[in-house]
């Protein structure tokens, strides 16, 4: 038989088995038949370099190694899914689109743990392979993804198409890949969804070719120019195209019958091949979209069930004590390191005495903990069958674990205090929170270089803090702080003098006084000497404000230490006043603001109203012109040119100040 045409049969038999195997899950042939059949294809090609072509099975196995992931610009975003997190929230959603159209489907599936992908077809070929990236902005994974054996190099249809799914690692792939790794003497992979990110983005395809990884493919773009009117339809489209299609999926009448897909699910999950974090729910009727809408970010026919905080099992080796910034002693629980949602946790909280004893948690328990997303992990029950009968009771400490002074409880409050106000660890987490971002916002003045400073003797109040400008010799001697940091650190320093008054009211970390009730009473004490002759009656009338922090500003502002601050800080220079509506004002007018970056807080069409109604200006492009940029997560190339040309970069936290600062007028 010619080369040729050998070549042709075994590409065609090979195809064939690789669907068979990773599509329909039933393989006729061996492994070992299927890999003699490639290992022949291969040596023909190699003695035939001309025969062979860009949809043959061997570039599965990867190919040249790049210098750099090429950006691709979406046709269509790929926008995010809006979360909900129980019934309450799925009905919410249920109703939103009822007040919109009628007569609909929704279509379940499993959200699959991994990463989004989209996928190009020209002429029947694969043409390109591309990571969501910041849903507009994506990089060019093409050669990456040839190596996935689920999908089809070329299909059987000669229109442009464009494919978008879940690119994952199931169970088996990845504890493979970490025996793999561990061999090697490399560190383990923490999760699929990590290992699959971490595969799909190498530089050399050979090396995610070795990492077996898989895609489900969840929607067509543009159905309606393929004829396909129902999301449903676009599956079994794409399906019959040779893609591999979630078999697990649902078309439901109502809301009712989508609920009862969940509960059926959601105890399956473990027993699945694959890591799944959800369920997502869609709209069926394509036509109906469109009306239903879109926000900046989500499609509003479309949501995704997030599945409850998962809960994992380990063991306290000791249970230690935290000082907090107001004096709170925290009973903390020192674990055995255990993965929770992807990261390694090794300590949770107890929160007091109440909570330990009730839930009778002790030294050495096999215990089960949660988290859920960026909340402190905290100990959920005691696993009693695997205590020992050694390991006593918890009983609360009686002095600091810092500086030993006598604690204290008040009647009918959980909580234990040191009230020694020399206490080392209560100065530091003051300082802390005090140069924190929600407070003074001193950028460069974290954590560890404030515990750093104290230990040093170079800050141990407020005040230190200011004058850390008079002690620049004492700071360049030390590791890691060179001219341009320490100037750098001076200037934010001085910078934070100009905060508004609310900012320093929390930075002072009043008990029962939090960031709002700050604001709350800069309004209605626009400077800060108006407070030391405020009454309880006028306090408790304003709103927010009730008797416990009525007493808690009043002690604080009577205190002779805080009236020496307060004029120590005038004497510097520290605003102590809350700025006008009028003045705060000009931070908006004819200033040119871009919005980059995947927002949280706000919709970007909400964000744009608000400058716009502030005498601002919004642009889709960074000019030297630019007055600010707004920078969310997965900012890219906007984000880039304005450092590139100086235009001052913003968070959405310190736009939300500067937007609060303004409307709490």
């Amino acid at each position: 038989m010619e080369a040729s045409n050998r070549i042709n049969e075994l590409k065609r038999l090979i195809n064939k088995y690789n669907y068979e195997y990773h599509v329909l899950d039933k393989p006729s042939v061996s492994d070992q038949e299927y890999d003699a059949l490639l290992h022949e294809l291969i040596n023909l090609e190699e003695e035939n370099p001309s025969l062979q072509t860009s949809d043959s099975p061997t570039v599965r196995i990867g190919g040249p190694i790049l210098g750099k992931f090429e950006k691709v610009t979406h046709d269509v975003p790929m926008m995010s899914l809006s979360n909900a997190f129980n019934e309450e929230d799925l009905r919410s959603f249920d109703e939103k689109i009822k007040k919109e159209v009628s007569n609909i489907n929704y279509n379940v599936e499993l959200k699959i743990d991994g990463l989004a992908g989209s996928l190009k077809y020209s002429m029947s070929d694969l043409i390109l392979g591309a990571t969501r990236g910041n849903g507009v902005v994506g990089e060019n994974i093409t050669n990456n993804v040839k190596t996935i054996k689920s999908i089809p190099l070329n299909i059987n249809y000669l229109m442009d198409l464009e494919v978008r799914g879940e690119i994952f690692m199931s169970k088996s792939s990845f504890n493979k890949a970490n025996l793999q790794r561990l061999d090697n003497g490399e560190e383990e992979f923490k999760n699929p969804r990590n290992a699959a990110a971490g595969s799909v983005r190498q530089l050399d395809s050979k090396v995610a070719s070795k990492r077996n990884l898989d895609m489900f493919i969840y929607s067509v773009i543009d159905p309606e120019s393929h004829g396909i009117s129902k999301h449903s339809e676009a599956l079994e489209f794409a399906r019959k195209l040779g893609f591999k299609i979630n078999p697990y999926s649902r078309l439901c009448k109502n809301i009712d019958e989508v609920i009862d897909f969940i509960n059926e699910y959601t105890p399956k999950r473990d027993k699945l091949k694959y890591d799944i974090d959800g369920i997502v729910i869609k709209v069926n009727e394509i036509d109906k979209y469109t009306k239903i809408g879109y926000t900046a970010k989500s499609p509003k026919w479309a949501i995704a069930y997030k599945f409850p905080a998962e809960e994992v099992v380990t063991k306290i080796n000791s249970i230690t004590f935290q000082v907090g910034r107001t004096g709170q002693i925290t009973p903390v629980a020192n674990l055995n390191p255990v993965i929770v949602q992807g990261s390694t946790v090794s300590r949770a909280t107890l929160h007091n005495e109440d909570y330990v004893i009730e839930k009778d948690i002790r030294e050495n328990d096999y215990v089960v903990i949660k988290k859920a997303g960026d909340i402190i992990p905290e100990v959920v029950r005691v696993i009693i069958d695997r205590r020992e009968s050694e390991n006593t009771a918890f009983k609360m400490i009686e002095s600091c674990p810092v500086c030993e002074s006598k604690l204290s409880r008040k009647d009918g409050e959980a909580d234990h205090y040191c009230l020694n106000p020399f206490c080392d660890a209560k100065q530091i987490e003051s300082l802390i929170h005090f140069a924190s971002r929600k407070a003074m916002n001193i950028e460069g003045l974290g954590d560890r270089i404030i515990e750093q400073f104290y230990n040093d003797g170079l800050l141990n109040s407020i005040m230190d803090i200011y004058n850390l400008k008079n002690k620049y010799s004492d700071l360049i001697v030390k590791e890691g702080f060179g001219i341009k940091s320490i100037d750098k650190l001076v200037e934010n320093i001085e910078k934070s003098k100009t905060n508004n008054l609310e900012k320093l009211l929390f930075g002072f970390g009043i008990r029962h006084v939090g960031e709002k009730v700050s604001k709350v009473i800069a309004s209605n004490y626009p400077n800060i000497e108006d407070l030391f002759t405020a009454t309880f009656e006028e306090l408790i009338d304003i709103n927010e404000i009730g008797d416990v922090i009525a007493k808690s500003i009043i002690d604080f502002f009577r205190d002779e230490d805080t009236r020496k601050l307060v004029n120590e800080l005038k004497e510097i220079g520290m605003n102590l006043e809350y700025t006008s509506n009028i003045s705060l004002k000009e931070e908006f007018t004819d200033k040119t603001f871009v919005l980059t970056g995947k927002l949280e807080i706000y919709k970007r069409s909400e964000a744009k109203n608000l400058i716009e109604s502030l005498g601002g200006k919004v642009s889709g492009s960074v000019s030297s012109k630019t007055d600010y940029v707004v920078a969310g997560s997965d900012a890219g190339s906007k984000l880039t040119k304005a450092i590139e040309l100086g235009v001052k970069v913003i968070s959405e936290g310190e736009f939300k100040d500067l937007l609060d600062r303004w409307l709490m007028c």
